[in-house]
């Protein structure tokens, strides 16, 4: 029921900047937490950063002070705003949606946005 279309990837060089988009669309009302995902060639998909409904942050020890994750509730919509890429930083990037209904959890994925960070 919740569409997550993600935007803003594309190819930087190293110690560039992207920002990063996830719009939601849908039955919306009831998404808690937002959070992005990335997943590397040949490695599993790991987390990146997650933001509650009311703003609390949580990241992965490797974009610490690099990555910004950031909500905006009235446009549905959750940012990733990454700096000093490296090249480590390349994979698929996806948003991820928390929801509850009827004391259920559910989760719904983007289908990603490439990030390439190259020389």
């Amino acid at each position: 029921q919740v569409q997550l279309v993600e935007s803003g990837g594309g190819l930087v060089q190293p110690g560039g900047s992207l920002r990063l988009s996830c719009a939601a669309s849908g039955s919306i009302f009831s998404i808690v937490d937002m959070g992005w995902y990335r997943q590397a060639p040949g490695k599993q998909r790991e987390l990146v950063a997650t933001i509650t409904r009311g703003g609390n942050t949580n990241y992965a020890d490797f974009v610490k002070g690099r990555f910004t994750i950031s909500r905006n509730n009235a446009k549905n919509t959750t940012y990733l705003q990454m700096n000093k890429l490296k090249p480590e930083d390349t994979a698929v990037y996806y948003c991820n949606a928390e929801k509850w209904v009827n004391g259920l959890q559910y989760d719904y994925w983007g289908r990603g946005t490439q990030v390439t960070v190259s020389s």
